[in-house]
C-alpha cells in the first residue's frame, strides 16, 4: 500500500554533460525505497541550444538525444537509448514515470520566412500597435534527421506569432496578420496566448493532426506513464481536453497528468479544471506562495491560513502540492524560493496531511550546488513516514497562529501506523492532541530528530506533543521497524554549509 507521491527529479543547473538519465537510471529503487510513486522527467528532446538546454527551448520532439543536431547529438540528459534505459530501471523498480510535454512554442529554427505581422502592445496583445512585414524564424526542417520518424516540417502557416523580427533586429511580441490570438486563455496581459518562441496556432487542423501523431509516437515509442504538462495558461484550455481524451482512448491506458497553471488565483485554476473537463489535476501555485509568504514573514505570519483558498483545500482530488520547483529556485522566471528554515514545515504539510499529491523538488532532495543550497533536512525522515506513517483519519488543530499541528488516526490495515505532526513559526512549545482510544499507553518518538526523548499517550490517546521554535516535530509510534534517518546523506559538495537556519525577523 502507498501513498502517490511525485518527485521532479531535476532543477535548472544541472551538469551539461550527457549523463543525467545514467544518474537516474541508478537512483531507481533508492527513489521507490523512500516512497515515491511517479518519477516526472525533465523534457528529453532536443532544444534549440543542444546539450546546454533544460528543453523547454523546444527544436525537434522527434529527437530524443539520436541526431546530430543543434550542436550534439545528446540532449543535456544524455542519449536517446540512455533515456529509453531510464525509464525502465524506473518502471522496474514499481515506478510510474511522468514525461514534460512542451507543447505550446518551437525555438530554434533553420530559417526564416517573411511574414505579414501586427505589433501587439506587450502589456496588452489585445491592443495593435502596427502592420509591418518581418522576417520570422518559423522554417524547421531538421536536416539532421532527415525525415525519420515524421515527415512533417513546420512553417510559419502553423504559427499565431513570434517575437523576433531578423529583418530589422528588434524583440517584440508580433502577431502573424491573419491570426488571431487563442480566447480560451489566460487574460494576463489581455491575453497570455503567446509566451515565447514560434508560438503554435491551435487553431489549425494541420498542428492538431501533427500533435495527436507525435503524442501517439511518443507514448509507444518511450512507454511513458503519463504527463506533466508545462504552460497550460498560454494554450486554448479546449486543446488538451482533446489531446488527453484521444490518447487515452486511442491507448486504452490511464495516462495521468498534471499541468502547470501559474496563477495564485484558486478561483481561475478551478475556472480552468471545470472549463477543460478535468482532464489533469493542477499544481497549487496558491499554496506555493502561501509557503513562499510565510518563510519571508517568520513569526509575523499566521500559520492558520497556509491552507486557505488553495486548490488542496478546493479541488483536493485535483491539487498537486509542492514546495518550490525548477521555476521558483533562486535565478530563474518564477524566482519565490521557500527559506531554508520553512522548507521542513512545508513538506510535512504536503507529505503528512492527507489531501493533496505532493510533489518533491530535486534540489530540495539532493541540493543545488550551483547556490550553495543544501539538501532540506529530514526530507527523507518525512518521505519515509509518509509511507509507513501518514494513514487514517486526520484532526487538525489551528487554535494558535504560530504553532498548528494535526493528527493521525492510523488504519488497520497497517499496524503501526498513526502520527502527530506540530509546527512552530515561533518559540517552542506543544500542543495538545488525540490520536484515539487505539492508541492508549502508546510510546512516540519525533523521528525527525528534532526533540529528543518519548512520550507515552494518556487513556484516550492523547499527548502534549512538543516542538521547537520554528521547526517542526512528526511523532510516531515507537516500534520494531528500524529507525527512519533524520537527515539524508550530504553530498560532498555541500561540506560546511548548515543545514538550516531562522530568518532574523522570524
Amino acid at each position: 500500500m502507498k501513498q502517490r507521491t511525485i518527485l521532479q527529479d531535476f532543477e535548472w543547473y544541472l551538469p551539461d554533460d550527457g549523463q543525467f538519465w545514467n544518474k537516474t537510471a541508478a537512483e531507481a529503487q533508492h527513489l521507490a525505497d523512500l516512497g515515491f510513486t511517479d518519477i516526472w522527467l525533465p523534457p528529453a528532446y532536443k532544444g534549440q541550444a543542444g546539450i546546454h538546454d533544460v528543453g523547454y527551448g523546444v527544436y525537434d520532439q522527434y529527437d530524443l538525444g539520436e541526431f546530430d543536431q543543434k550542436g550534439s547529438v545528446p540532449t543535456k540528459y544524455g542519449t536517446k537509448d540512455q533515456y529509453l534505459a531510464a525509464i525502465r530501471a524506473l518502471q522496474s523498480a514499481g515506478l510510474q514515470v511522468l514525461a514534460d510535454i512542451v507543447l505550446n512554442h518551437r525555438m530554434g529554427a533553420d530559417a526564416t520566412e517573411t511574414v505579414e505581422a501586427v505589433r501587439s502592445d506587450s502589456q496588452d496583445r489585445t491592443q495593435s500597435l502596427e502592420e509591418t512585414s518581418i522576417q520570422a524564424w518559423t522554417r524547421f526542417t531538421f536536416p539532421g534527421r532527415k525525415g525519420k520518424y515524421s515527415d512533417f516540417q513546420w512553417n510559419w502557416t502553423h504559427f499565431s506569432g513570434v517575437d523576433w523580427d531578423e529583418s530589422q533586429d528588434r524583440s517584440a511580441v508580433f502577431r502573424f496578420a491573419d491570426k488571431n490570438w487563442a480566447r480560451k486563455v489566460d487574460k494576463e496581459n489581455g491575453n497570455f496566448d503567446y509566451l515565447m518562441g514560434a508560438n503554435l496556432d491551435m487553431s489549425s487542423p494541420e498542428v492538431i493532426r501533427e500533435l495527436d501523431r507525435w503524442g501517439r509516437w511518443y507514448l509507444d515509442f518511450t512507454g511513458v506513464d503519463g504527463f506533466r504538462l508545462d504552460a497550460v495558461k498560454h494554450i486554448s484550455f479546449s486543446f488538451f481536453t482533446h489531446w488527453l481524451t484521444k490518447l487515452r482512448q486511442d491507448t486504452g491506458r490511464e495516462l495521468p497528468a498534471v499541468g502547470e497553471y501559474w496563477n495564485p488565483d484558486v478561483d481561475t485554476l478551478c475556472s480552468f479544471l471545470d472549463r477543460s473537463g478535468q482532464v489533469m489535476s493542477l499544481f497549487d501555485v496558491p499554496l506555493h506562495m502561501h509557503l513562499f509568504q510565510a518563510s519571508e514573514a517568520g513569526r509575523n505570519f499566521d500559520l492558520r491560513t497556509l491552507l486557505q483558498d488553495t486548490l488542496v483545500a478546493r479541488r483536493p482530488e485535483c491539487a498537486a502540492t509542492f514546495v518550490d520547483n525548477h521555476d521558483t529556485q533562486p535565478g530563474q522566471a518564477l524566482q519565490s524560493w521557500v527559506q531554508g528554515w520553512f522548507k521542513p514545515l512545508a513538506y510535512a504539510l504536503i507529505l503528512l496531511r492527507e489531501a493533496g499529491t505532493p510533489c518533491v523538488f530535486y534540489g530540495d532532495l539532493y541540493g543545488i550546488p550551483h547556490d550553495n543550497i543544501p539538501p532540506v533536512p529530514g526530507l527523507e525522515a518525512m518521505l519515509r513516514a509518509r509511507q509507513r506513517y501518514a494513514w487514517g483519519r486526520e484532526t487538525s488543530y489551528i487554535e494558535r497562529p504560530d504553532m498548528i499541528g494535526w493528527t493521525r488516526a492510523g488504519v488497520p490495515e497497517i499496524p503501526g501506523s498513526g502520527m502527530a505532526v506540530v509546527l512552530s513559526n515561533g518559540e517552542s512549545g506543544a500542543l495538545l492532541m488525540c490520536l484515539g482510544t487505539d492508541h492508549a499507553g502508546e510510546r512516540f518518538w519525533d523521528c525527525t530528530g528534532n526533540c529528543p526523548g518519548r512520550l507515552v499517550l494518556d487513556e484516550t490517546g492523547s499527548a502534549e506533543f512538543p516542538v521547537n521554535g520554528g521547526k517542526v516535530s512528526v511523532w510516531v509510534p515507537e516500534d520494531p521497524v528500524p529507525p527512519i534517518p533524520a537527515t539524508p546523506i550530504r553530498p560532498a559538495a555541500f561540506a560546511g554549509i548548515p543545514l538550516d537556519g531562522v530568518p532574523e525577523n522570524r
